[in-house]
């Protein structure tokens, strides 16, 4: 039996789009629990659309996501190049030996050309089919139509005979012969289409079995053709069904913050996103649904693989992160809290692992690591640097039978006398709260607002902790100093 060999194939035009994330997921999977091999190349064919910057990205994107493969870009293997744009020569033997065998054919149509054609079948209101020349044009037609300027393509012949798609997930699916039309396999830029490349780079690359979107499944007709005149055995399929968003509009990359890259600066755990991921279109059975990596490959099937829609609900993705967070170890949430600062510019130092294990203690309960930076963030500002919620401000500092100032004013010099330990401060606060028949709230929120600007911070003796005396009483004293001034506002968003 042939070993299976699936792969992914990105064409780079940004981070790694979600939709992107799950074939790769998919085909890493079957890979792994059949004992195959999982092959990375990418498609840069359309050099109108390739964006060279992107391919670190989604490399970077994947390994993120702990989806490592056996062999492609970056890790090579013995069926090289792995870029499209390096395998020309390839493709061009390809092309040859079908314009050799009379299965394919040149055609110089400009673009002008081909949309009066198109113009004129929807005057007559018929399907536009290209119209393949009773003659076919040689080689030297072709050389004279370049030296006049005129774009030279090669386009395929399609043979009169409906093409079946044998899907693991949709079933069989049968294109009319009616339906299809000579199509283009080289442009005049010399570059392969899509069509062609996939085929020969599946071919040669030994893929045995194709995962990909739905979307893709209203093309497979061509490359089934293609193999058949190439001699090409046929790989197995599997379309995955369109991801949704909640209103029912299907994800795409223009949809900004639906890429790996996106929810990696927003704090989630990759565990997490490739947990919720596998479940967008796949069902292990068992009602299961949280799962580690090695557990899907255990339980992955494209039996599991539905028609439907998938649905990307944002609200499930943070209920899985934040399950995620509460099982994780303290040395996982650090390594992961690092890897978060480190594609983020907050005031938090990256690296100091004693204070960052300290803020992971402190701010428990928190569903991504941006809800740290919203509680903490602020003391890591300059003391100078952070702005007052005027809304605060007016609750906590203004209003009430005793004004936060009156309490800040009578709290600054206990303060600025005490010891500063946790014991101490908060022996310090619930004195002061006995003393002067105050409830923990009408004392800490002032001196929340006072040192951070807003109602929102981890537990108060923590934050004065890890201000410190001195910064405290400075932050203290510019609140108090503002009150005439009027301290600046800021947007109830008080992430920094």
């Amino acid at each position: 039996m042939t070993k299976i060999k699936t792969r992914f194939a990105p064409s780079p035009t940004g981070h790694l789009h979600v939709g992107g994330a799950r074939t790769a997921l998919f085909s890493f999977l079957l890979a792994r629990k059949l004992g195959g091999e999982f092959l990375l190349r990418i498609e840069d064919t359309d050099q109108d659309r390739h964006q060279e910057d992107a391919v670190p990205k989604i490399l970077e994107d994947l390994h993120w996501l702990g989806l490592h493969w056996d062999e492609g870009i970056e890790k090579g293997g013995p069926n090289g190049p792995y870029r499209q744009s390096e395998r020309l020569e390839l493709y061009s033997r390809y092309v040859q030996k079908l314009l050799d065998e009379g299965k394919a054919y040149y055609a110089f149509d400009t673009a002008d050309e081909l949309e009066a054609m198109r113009a004129a079948a929807t005057a007559e209101k018929r399907s536009f089919h290209y119209p393949r020349p009773a003659t076919l044009p040689t080689a030297d037609d072709a050389e004279k139509a370049k030296s006049q300027g005129r774009p030279v393509v090669v386009r395929f012949i399609c043979q009169a005979k409906d093409v079946t798609i044998h899907d693991d997930a949709f079933g069989d699916v049968t294109v009319p012969a009616g339906e299809m039309e000579d199509f283009i396999i080289r442009k005049a830029d010399g570059f392969p289409t899509y069509y062609l490349a996939n085929v020969v780079d599946d071919a040669t690359m030994g893929i045995t079995y194709i995962m990909r979107g739905q979307e893709f499944l209203g093309q497979t007709w061509r490359q089934v053709l293609l193999r058949a005149a190439l001699g090409f055995a046929e790989p197995g399929y599997c379309h995955l069904p369109l991801i949704m968003d909640m209103q029912g509009r299907k994800l795409s990359k223009r949809d900004g913050d639906v890429d790996v890259f996106s929810f990696r600066k927003a704090g989630y755990l990759p565990e997490a996103l490739i947990s919720f991921i596998a479940l967008l279109g796949w069902s292990p059975g068992m009602d299961k649904e949280r799962m580690p990596l090695d557990e899907m490959i255990e339980l992955f099937s494209t039996d599991g693989i539905g028609k439907s829609n998938a649905k990307f609900d944002r609200a499930k993705l943070l209920a899985f992160n934040t399950d995620a967070v509460a099982a994780a170890t303290e040395d996982r949430l650090l390594e992961t809290f690092n890897d978060y600062l480190s594609v983020n510019e907050t005031p938090i130092p990256q690296g100091d692992d004693a204070l960052l294990r300290h803020l992971l203690k402190i701010n428990h309960g928190f569903r991504t690591f941006a809800d740290i930076i919203t509680k903490s963030g602020v003391l890591f500002q300059a003391d100078d640097s952070y702005s007052f919620d005027q809304k605060a401000v007016e609750k906590v500092l203004v209003k009430g039978e005793k004004s936060g100032y009156a309490v800040l004013q009578e709290i600054r010099p206990l303060l600025a006398a005490a010891d500063w330990t946790a014991e101490s401060l908060q022996k310090l606060v619930d004195d002061f709260c006995a003393a002067g028949g105050l409830g923990m709230g009408k004392v800490a929120q002032p001196l929340r607002v006072a040192v951070t600007g807003t109602t929102i911070s981890p537990t108060i003796c923590e934050t004065l902790l890890i201000l410190g005396k001195v910064r405290t009483l400075a932050r203290i004293d510019r609140c108090l100093n503002s009150r005439d001034q009027g301290p600046g506002t800021r947007d109830q968003d008080t992430r920094v």
